[in-house]
């Protein structure tokens, strides 16, 4: 096949084809390597899949919640006040309209007037009212943040006892690799102080039981090892789906609370700026023009 290796390599690297001592105690040390490479390696998955339910990474994951849930009502705060801007911009415009004469100073200035005298009769009315409206949508999306922070916490509880539980299952495979890496070590070792010449056949025996055992361990250990990393980006992205939920939920509940205030919210403004249109034109007489 085109992904296999060289034919060296077994031979540089299988113990049941090492024909001295020194050979074999050659073969024997990469065969190691390659179990505690494999075994940290498992051991580093199983640290990252339980990094993210760590103390402190679900306080960041809760803290993250309260900040976008904090970002998305400064944006429908803005935007109810821009719906209080935009009566004011109106009344100020007709008082412009009603200030206009041929003078441009004395206008400019009876204008002035008419807005001070508007923005002391009308203005805390809109204000109160923009008010009013921020503070409903703030409570209800803080209700709604505290419901779904403790939706949050529970699913993220409940998959981290899976994760735990997978942990447990997986923890014992890791250290068995860094015992029959011990165990290869050893095997080595005595090849080496054996000295110079061929392989006793005992010494051989165990260095084929080894290799097979080594065969057998580090074939698990591959094959958990990529299992894991799937496993992991699952998890991933399940911790990921659940706070996107999690924040879905509390802009849902802020989208219908700004629904429900809008007749009422736009019906007090009208009123607002209805009563500084009738004010508007005490002051000026009913008259166009100043």
């Amino acid at each position: 096949m085109p992904h296999d290796l060289p034919a060296w390599v077994a031979e540089l690297t299988d113990p049941r084809r090492a024909r001295t001592l020194d050979e074999l105690a050659d073969r024997l040390v990469p065969l190691a390597e390659h179990a505690i490479d494999v075994s940290r390696r498992l051991q580093g998955l199983l640290n990252e899949l339980n990094e993210p339910f760590q103390r402190e990474a679900l306080h960041e994951r809760v803290e993250r919640l309260k900040a976008r849930t904090g970002e998305a009502f400064g944006e429908v705060s803005e935007e109810i006040a821009a719906s209080g801007r935009e009566r004011v911009a109106r009344i100020h415009a007709a008082c412009e309209e009603r200030a206009a004469g041929p003078v441009a100073q004395q206008a400019a200035r009876r204008a002035a007037e008419l807005r001070d005298r508007l923005e002391e009769e009308v203005g805390p009315l809109i204000v109160r009212q923009q008010r009013a409206a921020a503070g409903q949508v703030r409570q209800r999306a803080g209700t709604a943040l505290d419901e779904a922070v403790r939706q949050l916490l529970g699913r993220v509880e409940e998959l981290a006892e899976a994760v735990t539980d997978l942990i447990h299952e997986v923890l014992p495979l890791a250290r068995e690799g860094l015992e029959l890496a011990g165990r290869i070590s050893g095997l080595s070792g005595r090849a080496r102080s054996a000295g110079h010449g061929p392989i006793p056949a005992e010494l051989a025996a165990e260095a084929a039981e080894t290799a097979a055992a080594f065969d057998e361990a580090v074939g698990r250990l591959e094959l958990e090892w990529s299992a894991l990393g799937a496993r992991g980006a699952t998890v991933r992205a399940a911790l990921r789906a659940a706070e996107e939920t999690a924040f879905s939920q509390i802009t849902a509940e802020m989208t219908r609370c700004v629904a429900e205030l809008a007749p009422g919210h736009a019906r007090a403004l009208g009123e607002a700026e209805a009563r500084a249109m009738t004010l508007l034109g005490e002051l000026t007489g009913g008259s166009s023009s100043a």
